[in-house]
């Protein structure tokens, strides 16, 4: 367990840190000083990298948090984790889905308008990653919060 709580960690706040940044530094800084030919395959360079680590976090936390899990006594029963776990999970999973979507659809058609300097389809499909890495922002947000203070909930 003192190896995995540390790992959990790492990866949550390297994820949603990232988005983060991404979303509240860089995405208003590049939209008010680049133009779409420099935006967009600055976003792509930017996703390229970016989303090596979402994926390494991806697998970190799902491996430390079924391990803590499992350390725990399990999803249920008197002797299981409590509810904060559970909500923790199913917000993770949504999240991972998320991003899923995220790399497999918008982000491919990106890098493909950027390829082929299509600056309307990539505008368009960073416009959706844009809204989903805002909605995975809040969820992961929730997460923490709820991964934070869940076990002083009184229930």
């Amino acid at each position: 367990m003192s190896i995995a709580i540390p790992l959990h960690l790492l990866a949550a706040v390297i994820w949603v840190g990232g988005m983060f940044f991404a979303y509240m530094v860089l995405r208003p800084t590049a939209a008010n000083q680049l133009p779409p030919e420099q935006r967009l395959p600055l976003w792509s360079g930017v996703f390229s990298l970016f989303f090596i680590w979402v994926w390494i976090a991806i697998a970190t936390l799902l491996i430390t948090g079924f391990w803590m899990i499992h350390l725990l006594g399990g999803m249920g029963g008197i002797d299981g984790v409590g509810v904060h776990v559970h909500i923790m999970l199913l917000t993770g999973v949504f999240m991972m889905l998320i991003f899923m979507h995220v790399y497999f659809n918008p982000f491919k058609k990106l890098k493909w308008a950027v390829a082929e300097h299509d600056w309307i389809a990539g505008r368009n499909a960073l416009t959706q990653i844009r809204q989903l890495v805002l909605l995975n922002l809040i969820l992961g947000l929730i997460t923490i919060l709820v991964g934070a203070s869940g076990r002083y909930w009184a229930m």
